[in-house]
């Protein structure tokens, strides 16, 4: 499929069902509705499910734009979380992706793609499509947390985090490694 054909939204209000659409009765992938990194992990326990997707309804509802949107043939097939990343406390907190540093970034955190059209070349749009959104509000940093699967095969699931290569491809060079399949890249706007 060509980027051409895949065309990019925020998830505003009136999206929301689009999203509930793309990401079915599983919540994309077990009740998460891409809270994960938004909540403690208590928080995430016991929300799994229709908390999960009321909190994350409430977030769109609010206005803030908790990420994008992909469409193939007017059908919603994509889904990139992107914010600003003090939004995301699990970052602040993790061992493994925490701040290099206290510069202001947003962080693009999640990929969900509708099984018909992965390895399609949808996660790559979304990524730049991402970049762009940041930027055009304020970022100079764009951070990604995305998976280096050092030649072992990843499950779609366990690739929510995106692909190393696919950060590469879209300008994202490697600034940490504190995990040996984890890195943090950056993408840093030019001004």
């Amino acid at each position: 499929m060509s980027d051409s054909a895949v065309e990019v939204h925020p998830l505003t209000p009136d999206r929301w069902p689009d999203l509930v659409t793309l990401f079915g009765e599983r919540g994309a992938a077990d009740g998460c509705w891409c809270m994960w990194w938004r909540q403690t992990s208590e928080e995430y326990r016991t929300g799994r499910g229709e908390s999960n997707r009321q909190a994350m309804e409430q977030v769109v509802r609010e206005n803030r734009v908790p990420g994008l949107l992909a469409y193939v043939d007017g059908a919603p097939a994509g889904w990139c979380a992107v914010a600003p990343r003090d939004e995301y406390p699990r970052v602040q907190r993790s061992r493994t992706v925490k701040p290099v540093d206290d510069q202001p970034a947003w962080a693009v955190v999640c990929f969900y793609t509708d099984r018909k059209f992965r390895q399609q070349g949808v996660g790559r749009v979304l990524l730049r499509a991402a970049v762009e959104h940041a930027v055009a509000h304020g970022a100079r940093i764009v951070e990604g947390y995305p998976v280096d699967p050092a030649g072992t095969r990843v499950t779609p699931d366990a690739g929510f985090h995106g692909f190393v290569s696919t950060f590469r491809a879209a300008g994202f060079e490697e600034v940490l490694r504190r995990n040996e399949t984890r890195p943090i890249m950056r993408y840093i706007a030019e001004r």
